[in-house]
């Protein structure tokens, strides 16, 4: 986890997360955790949404790789590759860098996602579930030797992504939006994000005994939200930081080397 945040201020960095080095989900805040070098081995960055939190790095990471061969692929399903194709690399707000260098060799290509459909996405595989948010916005179990990780993207309260969860093999960890404090209940519905008590609501719709990973908290919000999810008194909960390592499937490779 590069940028654990939904909101920017020193110390406070947006929703990023890197997998396997190569792979980027969300772009809130690679290239400025990200050195050059490890810039460089990202071969693509998976969206949840546009909203500008969650791709404020992206144009700045495509410049920086401008030219790249095999070009750089923008994974999402159509609503939100639509947006960033039409918000961002417009040629207006920034370069259109799938024509860049040239239309027959860009530095981006944008590879739409069938919703439900896994994708292969290198050493594993990743599947797009909607979620419900303000705009077209999706949730993805990412999988790979029978271990998946489930990731929210930003939510109210939902149903298809936690039922794929429920389904899914082996799932080691939830990571779970939670953007504002009980207090502002009613910003969170109208916004359409989770509060720590409407996380507990979500709790029985997810794989059960399996660690919780609230990111996105709003960092004006976080003294609260600390309290609140404290006061739940739910183990399985945690609140996280910006650059976090996780490892997952670890036991199960072991042991399925050595059967």
């Amino acid at each position: 986890m590069l940028g654990a945040y939904g909101g920017s201020a020193p110390g406070y960095r947006l929703t990023s997360f890197l997998i396997d080095g190569d792979c980027a989900l969300d772009a809130g805040a690679l290239t400025e955790t990200l050195s050059p070098a490890a810039q460089r081995r990202i071969r693509r960055v998976l969206l949840t949404h546009a909203h500008f939190d969650h791709i404020t790095s992206l144009p700045f990471l495509v410049a920086n790789l401008h030219g790249a061969e095999p070009p750089i692929e923008i994974v999402a399903p159509p609503p939100v590759l639509e947006a960033v194709r039409r918000h961002v690399f417009n040629g207006a707000t920034w370069p259109d860098f799938a024509r860049i260098p040239s239309a027959r060799r860009p530095t981006i290509r944008y590879r739409p996602l069938e919703e439900g459909k896994p994708f292969d996405a290198g050493a594993f595989s990743v599947t797009a579930y909607p979620v419900h948010h303000v705009v077209p916005t999706y949730g993805y179990v990412v999988s790979a030797d029978g271990v998946s990780v489930v990731f929210s993207g930003d939510t109210a309260p939902t149903e298809r992504l936690w039922h794929a969860a429920r389904r899914a093999e082996g799932v080691e960890a939830v990571f779970l939006e939670c953007s504002f404090s009980d207090r502002e209940k009613t910003l969170a519905e109208d916004s359409q994000h989770l509060t720590p008590d409407l996380v507990a609501g979500e709790l029985p719709k997810l794989p059960p005994a399996v660690p919780v990973f609230l990111y996105h908290v709003k960092p004006l919000s976080l003294v609260r939200i600390r309290r609140e999810v404290a006061a739940l008194g739910t183990p399985r909960l945690r609140l996280l930081e910006s650059e976090t390592a996780f490892r997952f499937g670890g036991s199960r490779r072991r042991a399925a080397a050595s059967s």
